[in-house]
């Protein structure tokens, strides 16, 4: 099956979930891989859908908010988003989208101290410059290396979509200091952690 959609909620949440049911048959084996191929169609063509069906899940327990809890799984490595190369530029963006992550899942614990929270949004400005700066010069060195050629015009598009989905949680947090929904700065600082995934994904396979 090709890559899923880069998401927080397959990987952290539903796929260990499912990896821990251990089959005791074949047909059981069977139904768990097609409930996890599933969940992955579905939350390629509905980006969200998977986080949207654990707050279902979720709603006789108010106590569990799912945006905030799978924003900080953020930080956690995922294999699905390794890039296996030894280059300096390749590792330069593992380990600045790492850093990215890392900063965005403390969100949850740091957005209501303000003070403490103003700096991290300085943190994050300039760990997404980081990360544009790193994908700018594993294309520059890299352009020919592999399936780069053939990946160049998805790479090309998914570095836009995350220059927007930057400029959307930039938007998000302006409104937030107005109206103080913090869900609404978890879900899309969760997008932006997603959309570092995808680039990851696709330089990763792009890359072999």
């Amino acid at each position: 099956m090709e890559n899923p959609a880069a998401s927080l909620s397959l990987q952290h949440i539903i796929y260990p979930f499912l990896s821990e049911y251990e089959p005791d048959n074949e047909d059981a084996q069977t139904a768990r891989q097609l409930l996890r191929d599933a969940f992955a169609k579905v939350e390629k063509q509905n980006a969200g859908f998977t986080r949207k069906f654990l707050s279902g899940v979720c709603l006789e327990a108010p106590e569990i908010n799912v945006t905030r809890s799978v924003l900080s799984f953020a930080a956690r490595p995922c294999p699905a988003y390794a890039i296996e190369r030894s280059e300096a530029e390749f590792k330069m963006l593992s380990d600045r989208a790492s850093h990215l992550k890392t900063i965005l899942s403390r969100i949850p614990m740091e957005i209501s101290d303000r003070s403490v929270f103003l700096q991290t949004i300085k943190d994050i400005a300039g760990a997404i410059r980081d990360v544009l700066e790193a994908i700018n010069a594993v294309s520059k060195a890299h352009g020919q290396l592999g399936r780069m050629p053939q990946y160049k015009k998805a790479l090309d598009h998914e570095k836009k979509v995350f220059v927007k989905t930057s400029k959307s949680f930039s938007d998000t947090l302006k409104k937030f200091f107005k109206d103080s929904r913090a869900d609404d700065v978890f879900a899309s600082a969760s997008s932006l952690c997603n959309q570092t995934n995808t680039l990851l994904q696709l330089f990763r396979v792009a890359s072999q």
